[in-house]
């Protein structure tokens, strides 16, 4: 796991270097990270619970536990908020939070749609 962790936070890490966010602006790399890791735990899901008959059982721990909860960062989110609170951009971290909320819980829920049909089409493709 902590390989895995180490992993996940410098691919974090990576984005906010790239993609910094202003003082009192949203923070655009954090949201999209904590969507897109929300879509991948989704799909992760499905994957080792649904379509595989019996992984590995380090794959959990090792990339959903560490790769993808070291990449994901809840806390950093929520720090983000007091900041913009904080600083007066009330608007902007009432944004950030009802956004990141919705968008996360959205994109898990595609994740496991996703790997659920992409799943059964290949699973019936075996089947052939």
């Amino acid at each position: 796991m902590a390989v895995g962790g180490a992993v996940g936070a410098l691919g974090r890490y990576g984005a906010t270097l790239v993609w910094p966010a202003a003082v009192g602006g949203f923070p655009w790399a954090i949201f999209v990270i904590n969507v897109v890791g929300s879509f991948l735990l989704g799909a992760l899901m499905v994957v080792i619970t649904e379509l595989r008959s019996s992984p590995h059982p380090l794959v959990r721990p090792f990339f959903g536990v560490g790769v993808l909860g070291g990449f994901t960062t809840f806390s950093t989110y929520a720090n983000d908020i007091r900041a913009l609170l904080a600083e007066g951009t009330v608007l902007v971290g009432a944004a950030y939070l009802a956004a990141t909320l919705v968008t996360a819980v959205g994109a898990a829920a595609a994740g496991i749609g996703v790997a659920r049909t992409v799943g059964q089409a290949a699973m019936g493709r075996n089947r052939r």
